[in-house]
């Protein structure tokens, strides 16, 4: 179809429920619009602010001071031996990303309830676009772990090259529950403020501020299960500050755990997004 200035016109109108994969392509479809949606959350965030980018590593670095003076100098909690600060920074830099991805997820269909009553998309966009902009302050904190491993004499080790794959469960772990939560939240708004009090629990029921050597190792598996996050928070630790690959079984009983929590999601996510424009 040509508009009024002869440009071509691409028209896209909704459709009955996709397979997973055909939801995956038409979402690939409308990438440029999960950019330009992460691209003006980044610049919203940041405007007028006095530090700027420097809110990306403030939070964990504050955590890391905490965590050092109270678990680690005053309760004496283990580490494996690991200088305390390297060991709480190491987890707290994806944990951040975890936490803030979520938040930032789950409110996402309702703060852009405006856009989502005007035109059609899949409304899967919007939380994605969250969690792409939430990656730029991931990478301005593991810009400066990276700077800490240097300062510590810690080189890059061939083990790190297990480092994707973490960051490949976490993302898709992340995106699965930040997909739920975000339609949830459009139906039921006490989830807007169940969320904070999710993640303080979620922090202390992940190794963070212990190492997962504390755990028996018969509960492991069980344990990851439940909390994939353990998996991860000990397997940055074991490649970047052991140089060491973590448990083989425990990181596929995570990354399967993720894959399922993320596929459930959306899948759920898709049943109900139909509906987001009238209750939103």
């Amino acid at each position: 179809m040509t508009g009024p200035s002869g440009h071509r016109l691409r028209i896209f109108t909704p459709k009955p429920p996709l397979t997973i994969g055909g939801s995956v392509r038409e979402i690939w479809a409308f990438r440029e619009l999960v950019w330009q949606l992460a691209s003006r959350e980044v610049r919203v965030r940041y405007k007028q602010t006095v530090l700027g980018v420097v809110w990306a590593v403030l939070q964990p670095l504050s955590m890391m001071a905490i965590f050092t003076l109270v678990f680690g100098r005053l309760a004496r909690l283990p580490s494996d031996g690991l200088p305390y600060p390297l060991f709480y920074f190491t987890a707290l830099v994806p944990w951040a990303y975890f936490s803030g991805g979520l938040s930032a997820a789950s409110n996402s269909l309702t703060n852009e309830a405006g856009l989502l009553t005007k035109i059609y998309f899949p409304r899967a966009v919007i939380p994605l676009a969250a969690l792409m902009a939430a990656s730029l302050d991931f990478a301005i904190a593991a810009s400066l772990l990276a700077l800490m491993l240097a300062f510590y004499g810690i080189v890059p080790q061939p083990v790190w090259g297990l480092l994707p794959v973490l960051v490949g469960i976490q993302v898709a772990f992340t995106l699965g529950i930040g997909l739920l939560l975000a339609a949830a939240n459009v139906t039921y708004r006490d989830v807007r403020y169940a969320i904070p009090l999710l993640l303080q629990l979620w922090l202390y029921a992940t190794p963070i501020v212990y190492p997962l050597s504390l755990i028996p190792v018969r509960l492991r598996p069980g344990y990851v299960l439940v909390n994939p996050m353990a998996v991860l928070m000990d397997g940055y630790r074991s490649v970047l500050l052991r140089a060491a690959s973590p448990d083989p079984l425990l990181l596929v009983l995570g990354g399967v755990m993720a894959a399922v929590v993320c596929v459930a999601s959306f899948a759920y996510f898709r049943r109900a997004e139909w509906r987001f424009a009238d209750i939103v």
